[in-house]
C-alpha cells in the first residue's frame, strides 16, 4: 500500500494528476498561444490512461465514473485525431482546443468529486456532493472552463511559427 492505496489506485491518481498538471499547461499554451508538443504528447497520453484505468476498478453496475469515463476516451479520440490526423487544419484547430480542454475539465471534475469524498474538511462540508459547497465548487470550475475555453479557442492558432488559420465565430 502506497499512501493508504493499493499499486493500482496509487498509479491511478497518479497519472490523473500528472495528466492534470500537463493539462494545465497544454491550456495555457491555448490562451498564449504557444503550443509544446512534448507536454501535449504527455497530457493527451495520460488522459487516456487516466480514462482506461478507471475501468479498472471493482463494479457490479454501472456508474457516473463509467459515464465520465467513456465520455472523456470518445474525447480524447476526437482531440488525438484533430492534432495527428487532422493536423490542426481548418475547423480541426478549434475542434482540438475544444476537446482538449473538455478532457481537462472532465478530469478537473473529478478530482473535485474525489476531494470532496476524500479530504475530511471538504467531506464534511458536502457529505453528499449536493450541498452547496460542492455545487459551488463545480459549477465554479466549469464557468472558469467556458471563459477560459472560449478564450483558448479564440487565441490558439496551432503554436509558434505554426501558420494562422481563419476561425469564424458562430
Amino acid at each position: 500500500m502506497i499512501f493508504g492505496m493499493d499499486t493500482f489506485t496509487f498509479v491511478h491518481v497518479v497519472l490523473s494528476l500528472v495528466a492534470i498538471a500537463a493539462g494545465v499547461v497544454v491550456f495555457l499554451g491555448f490562451i498564449a498561444n504557444a503550443a509544446w508538443p512534448g507536454v501535449t504528447a504527455l497530457f493527451l497520453l495520460t488522459t487516456v490512461l487516466t480514462g482506461i484505468t478507471g475501468f479498472g476498478f471493482t463494479f457490479t453496475k454501472l456508474l457516473p465514473s463509467h459515464i465520465v469515463g467513456s465520455i472523456l476516451l470518445v474525447t480524447l479520440a476526437i482531440a488525438i485525431y484533430s492534432l495527428y490526423g487532422a493536423h490542426l487544419a481548418g475547423a480541426w484547430r478549434w475542434v482540438y482546443v475544444v476537446t482538449a480542454s473538455t478532457a481537462l475539465y472532465l478530469n478537473v471534475f473529478v478530482l473535485i468529486v474525489q476531494l470532496f469524498l476524500k479530504v475530511p474538511a471538504l467531506h464534511a462540508l458536502a457529505p453528499t456532493q449536493s450541498e452547496p459547497p460542492f455545487l459551488i465548487a463545480q459549477t465554479a470550475a466549469l464557468i472558469a472552463f467556458i471563459a477560459l475555453g472560449w478564450l483558448a479557442v479564440r487565441r490558439f492558432r496551432g503554436g509558434q511559427g505554426a501558420p494562422a488559420t481563419t476561425f469564424q465565430s458562430v
